[in-house]
């Protein structure tokens, strides 16, 4: 059996495929002007333009607490 797609998921797909597409042509451009040369990176470019474009995404990381980094190290 098929599996089915919500239209929002298959936008966002969408959109994260247009900018890998970019990335692997290496037409992707950070926002200051410089080439794009990590996946990552390229994949983190695609997230924020489909969340800005006002898909539902996950939510972004949380950073760690300064208390949590210390602790660490």
């Amino acid at each position: 059996m098929a599996k089915r797609t919500s239209k929002a998921k298959s936008k966002r797909r969408g959109k994260v495929h247009t900018v890998m597409k970019e990335y692997k042509r290496g037409k992707l451009r950070s926002g200051s002007g410089g080439k794009v040369k990590k996946r990552k990176q390229a994949i983190a470019i695609a997230l924020n333009e489909a969340r800005e474009a006002g898909e539902r995404v996950t939510p972004r990381r949380k950073s760690r607490s300064k208390r949590a980094k210390s602790r660490k190290s």
